[in-house]
């Protein structure tokens, strides 16, 4: 077994502040759980609701100090950047319609972002989001968890090196069922605003789970779309956005593809998967058997290559957290990202040289490419399923 490499030498332990992620929220406690899995960030500010007595208990139960809960994301962007011991990153972990203007807040205060997907609702406030941090040097991430997983880092190597060939056709996936009932009716607060137009945008499935098949993708096989059709489907009956789609793609190598995501599916909890099939082998991959990779080359028999054993990629490997044969967990994967951007904002704090190993992580581009994504997949199906050009 090859063991775990030290991504991030100890030093200086870095200071966070969140905009949501109060009492009653998944996806904030998340966030926090994942960045304290290596230590390297505390959290020391935050505006985690609307709702001013839960903003309140949630700082109170996080140990925040009275001046740096604050009632507003302005407020705290504002105020966090006047200070002598600012927060070094905000995590933005709120729902979809608020991102863009508190993004933008604490970039253009300076505050480098840390922002859960999709990025914005508009391709252009996402390509405004993504020049303001370029304009001002700032480290930018979007959290589109699974690219964390070791397996999918060696899944990219072993694409690089060529060992499945030039890539000809991809199939992806990702199938839930948590929607399968009209459980918005039913007072699923998660459910309400991902299907209310307001708060998620055009689409709901495909910027939820198919944001995730995109990025995962383009991430493993560097692989840009060129075209695409789509056709969002309501299947439960008085829904407003989407509950599945299907979603051909072409991409600018000449490759074709093919993504489901569906949140109708019966059975399945989080069944991401991943096929590329190339001119000499096929890689696939299982979010649900996440430490595994089924790799078939051509007149040869089938391989099965396991997290922890010889011949994974260094980069890869510095991604476990635990030893080989123990399955990684979703805290963990989202940790990695952290762990990446964390340490490569360690590093531009202490006037060193940044490399591209450092920016291993789902930058703005990435964030600008699902949103620009998400609307054509609308586009498309709006005008009836018909292929349109990114």
């Amino acid at each position: 077994m090859i063991e775990k490499i030290d991504g991030v030498k100890a030093g200086i332990k870095l200071c966070y502040g969140m905009v949501g992620g109060g009492q009653g929220s998944m996806i904030g406690g998340t966030h926090r759980k994942a960045i304290a899995l290596d230590s390297l960030a505390e959290i020391a500010a935050g505006c985690f609701s609307r709702s001013a007595e839960n903003n309140t208990a949630t700082a109170k139960a996080l140990g925040i100090a009275r001046d740096r809960c604050y009632g507003s994301f302005e407020e705290m962007a504002k105020a966090e950047a006047a200070r002598s011991d600012k927060i070094d990153f905000v995590v933005i972990a709120t729902p979809n319609d608020s991102h863009f203007a508190a993004c933008k807040a604490f970039l253009n205060n300076g505050i480098h972002v840390v922002c859960d997907k999709p990025l914005t609702l508009e391709a252009a406030e996402a390509r405004e989001l993504a020049d303001i941090a370029k304009k001002n040097k700032l480290l930018f991430a979007v959290t589109y968890t699974y690219t964390g997983f070791p397996a999918v880092k060696q899944i990219r190597e072993m694409i690089r090196a060529g060992s499945i060939g030039e890539i000809r056709y991809v199939n992806a996936e990702y199938l839930q069922d948590w929607l399968a009932t009209a459980v918005e009716k039913e007072g699923n607060k998660q459910a309400q605003w991902r299907l209310d137009p307001k708060s998620s945008g055009r689409t709901n499935t495909v910027g939820d789970i198919g944001s995730h098949i995109e990025n995962m993708v383009s991430c493993v096989t560097g692989l840009r779309i060129k075209s695409l059709c789509a056709r969002l489907d309501k299947i439960v009956e008085g829904r407003v956005l989407d509950d599945n789609a299907n979603i051909m793609v072409e991409y600018t190598s000449g490759a074709k593809g093919f993504y489901w995501p569906c949140q109708v599916a019966i059975g399945y909890s989080n069944g991401l998967r991943l096929r590329i099939l190339g001119s000499k082998g096929s890689i696939q991959w299982t979010q649900e058997n996440p430490d595994y990779i089924d790799l078939f080359k051509l007149g040869q028999p089938k391989e099965c290559w396991a997290l922890g054993e010889e011949g994974f990629h260094p980069l890869a490997q510095n991604h476990s957290k635990i030893p080989s044969s123990r399955p990684a967990g979703y805290h963990e994967i989202m940790g990695n990202i952290y762990k990446t951007y964390i340490g490569a904002l360690a590093k531009l704090k202490a006037g060193q040289t940044v490399s591209e190993e450092d920016m291993d992580f789902p930058g703005v581009e990435m964030g600008v490419d699902g949103v620009i994504f998400i609307n054509k997949c609308a586009e498309s199906s709006g005008k009836g399923a018909v292929w349109v050009d990114l």
